[in-house]
């Protein structure tokens, strides 16, 4: 499925070597897939903040807290045939139950030219906290987003 999300909106940017490495991502607090008539139909993880991720440090800085007293909302994607039935919001919404239990603060990033991603982020009531450019390589500058959970 995450080479059907690839083939069709380019996420992940990159492809990676070892896919399911990739989900499983260091740091990683847990994870969680969507099923659809038994088939798996999207993808969401919760991380600790690793090095890189500028979400965390630009929510603590705004809010006056420790970076460790956040977690970031990664590898969200959603099967294109199962779009439209509000599985994303589903997953966020999860992911979001679980850093709250953790007592962290959800906050994420994503590429600036994903809209379609960014539209479900507002709509959730996400709150905007800049608009960055990353290094991922030294041939790839990126410009991401940064969100954070509503309070």
């Amino acid at each position: 499925m995450l080479a059907e999300v690839h083939d069709g909106d380019g996420y992940p940017v990159n492809w990676p070597d070892r896919p399911s490495e990739w989900l499983m991502q260091p740091f990683l607090l847990a994870a969680w897939v969507a099923e659809l008539d038994g088939r798996v139909v999207g993808h969401i993880g919760l991380c600790r903040s690793g090095a890189g991720d500028v979400a965390p440090t630009l929510w603590s800085h705004r809010e006056g807290v420790p970076v460790e007293h956040t977690a970031v909302i990664s590898r969200l994607f959603v099967s294109p045939a199962a779009r439209g039935r509000g599985i994303g919001a589903q997953l966020m919404a999860r992911a979001v139950q679980d850093a709250q239990e953790r007592a962290l603060h959800p906050v994420l990033d994503v590429l600036a030219s994903d809209t379609s991603a960014a539209v479900l982020y507002e709509r959730l009531d996400w709150s905007l906290l800049g608009t960055v450019d990353q290094q991922w390589s030294p041939t790839q500058t990126v410009t991401v987003n940064c969100y954070a959970a509503p309070a």
